[in-house]
């Protein structure tokens, strides 16, 4: 959670997918805020006891610029929300630029859950390649659904020889010893070359400025390393 302050001081009353609606109601909030349809059940029990909620759908690096707008503008606050989604856009333009200058890109496979193995989501392929990688599955990318980016094995994985591994298991560490040794996978450069690495959930699969701070940054941080030494 960011800040840390709030891990320290607010109450916790919701995970991703389950809430204490009776604990939200005795917060008596004026607004609620959600994400994705997969708090659908949660907004739903809100709404029937008579709470305004807001739940956006975004999944592209765009859809979180423009969800920083629009949150501006519900709070009251449009003129602050325009200038910092400019500053986060110029940090990723500055990122770019950066990743444009590097003498190799690296195909890189980003591990959003283990078991079964889920590839990242449409703002993590496009954070991917800011950062001067290419995700070697751009098609599953666009699909908003984790269910569709489900891969059934890993042959398809290990046939495009992924050249840096990034791992975010979306609430559990990253173990990379544990994909070092998946049957097939000695002969994948990534692991051949221990470039197996985690990226926190928190910093890259929340769609917000986190992800288009430090996640993107830490991203290119290995990137950068991998491509200097090719």
């Amino acid at each position: 959670m960011r800040p840390p302050k709030a891990r320290r001081e607010k109450p916790k009353v919701s995970a991703f997918t389950s809430a204490k609606i009776g604990a939200i109601l005795a917060l008596e909030p004026d607004l609620v805020i959600g994400f994705s349809d997969i708090q659908a059940d949660i907004a739903a029990d809100l709404i029937r006891a008579g709470v305004e909620v807001w739940i956006s759908n975004h999944r592209s690096v765009e859809g979180i610029l423009d969800y920083v707008r629009r949150l501006g503008a519900l709070v009251g606050a449009p003129l602050r929300a325009d200038e910092y989604a400019d500053a986060l856009r110029s940090g990723l333009d500055g990122v770019a630029a950066d990743a444009a200058r590097l003498p190799l890109r690296p195909r890189v496979y980003f591990e959003e859950w283990d078991e079964p193995r889920i590839s990242g989501i449409q703002w993590v392929a496009e954070l991917v390649r800011i950062a001067g990688g290419d995700d070697i599955f751009p098609e599953r990318a666009a699909k908003s659904l984790a269910r569709d980016r489900i891969l059934a094995d890993d042959i398809e994985t290990i046939a495009r020889a992924p050249q840096i591994v990034f791992g975010s298991w979306c609430g559990k560490k990253f173990r990379p010893g544990q994909v070092a040794v998946r049957p097939g996978w000695a002969a994948v450069p990534a692991v051949r070359d221990n470039q197996l690495f985690e990226i926190k959930s928190p910093i890259i699969l929340q769609p917000g400025p986190a992800a288009l701070t430090d996640g993107v940054r830490e991203m290119a941080r290995h990137i950068r390393a991998w491509s200097l030494v090719q």
